[in-house]
């Protein structure tokens, strides 16, 4: 069992923490850098669906300097003027292909982005937002080669495990899918991160507890982990808007509860990069938390500390 002073990772933090995971790497911060590269979506361009994922609305949380008629050598400079304001001390960065399916062009096009990006000053590394229908072997040869020079993350937009959950929020994808290319693309080496929702329309506490069971049995380097978020522009707004009761949006309180119970039962080994998310009250449609996500994550280490609980507490 994980002592409940000193834990598996090596800290006295009761998660396995990403800010602490790139300390040790790099004996420092490393700031994220997002990056609009003009990138669209299967499920938007009639390839798999139109519309999109139910939820989704990318102008809701990108920066203001994220702007695709902008190169990628003036959005990450840019980027990193607006993150030194806060963090003045940082001097390597990630170049993070947000917006949209980020590896949704031929691989010829991937290479000069890409690359673009890597030739700028302080920047270390990739981090690829994509959906698990958008990479193909020739792809993840390349990364796999990239990744032995630099710092490179695939991160899966999976958003859930349960195939009727994909369905009603129109993901295009199921479940299968994403087990298959998450294995095969850590099985290439290179590091491999996936992003859920929690909260989804019909997944309760029953079915979250069991999330996180079926995604400690995935090769994952790190987890994201955000709250359902109603936003504008989005076709769930229209949904939410017609018929409320349809959706149980947590209060931060029973979040909270949920996350302890999961990340309980979450495999240690895999780094918890995110446990709450962040939309701009502009676009929110439903009364948000108002909090920022550093926050949420305070009050989170609080309930760990208070329950005397951990990371993997319950993992078998």
């Amino acid at each position: 069992m994980v002592e409940s002073t000193t834990y598996k990772w090596g800290n006295t933090r009761r998660f396995n923490a990403y800010s602490n995971y790139f300390r040790s790497q790099f004996g420092e911060r490393v700031q994220k850098l997002s990056i609009n590269a003009g990138f669209t979506c299967p499920n938007r361009d009639g390839k798999v669906s139109t519309g999109g994922c139910t939820y989704c609305n990318n102008q809701s949380f990108q920066p203001a300097y994220c702007q695709p008629s902008k190169s990628i050598s003036e959005q990450i400079q840019e980027g990193i003027s607006f993150h030194r304001i806060r963090y003045r001390n940082a001097s390597k960065f990630l170049a993070y292909f947000q917006s949209y399916s980020n590896t949704y062009k031929p691989l010829s096009e991937l290479k000069n982005l890409y690359g673009e990006a890597l030739s700028q000053p302080g920047v270390i590394g990739l981090i690829i937002g994509t959906r698990p229908d958008c990479v193909d072997e020739e792809k993840l040869n390349y990364l796999a080669e990239l990744s032995r020079q630099y710092y490179v993350v695939l991160e899966y937009g999976i958003e859930s495990v349960y195939n009727q959950t994909l369905q009603t929020i129109n993901r295009g994808h199921d479940y299968e899918i994403a087990r298959i290319m998450v294995e095969k693309t850590a099985g290439m080496g290179i590091r491999t991160s996936a992003h859920f929702i929690i909260g989804l329309p019909g997944e309760g506490s029953e079915k979250l507890l069991n999330t996180a069971s079926v995604i400690s049995k995935l090769p994952l380097h790190t987890v994201k982990f955000h709250q359902l978020q109603i936003v504008k522009g989005s076709q769930m707004e229209i949904d939410y808007l017609a018929n409320p009761t349809d959706f149980h949006l947590f209060s931060l309180h029973d979040y909270l509860n949920i996350l302890v119970a999961m990340i309980e039962r979450l495999n240690p080994d895999i780094i918890v990069e995110r446990i709450a998310g962040e939309v701009s009250p502009d676009y929110q449609v439903n009364k948000g938390w108002a909090m920022r996500s550093d926050q949420v994550t305070q009050l989170f280490e609080n309930k760990l500390k208070q329950q005397d609980t951990w990371q993997g507490k319950y993992y078998q």
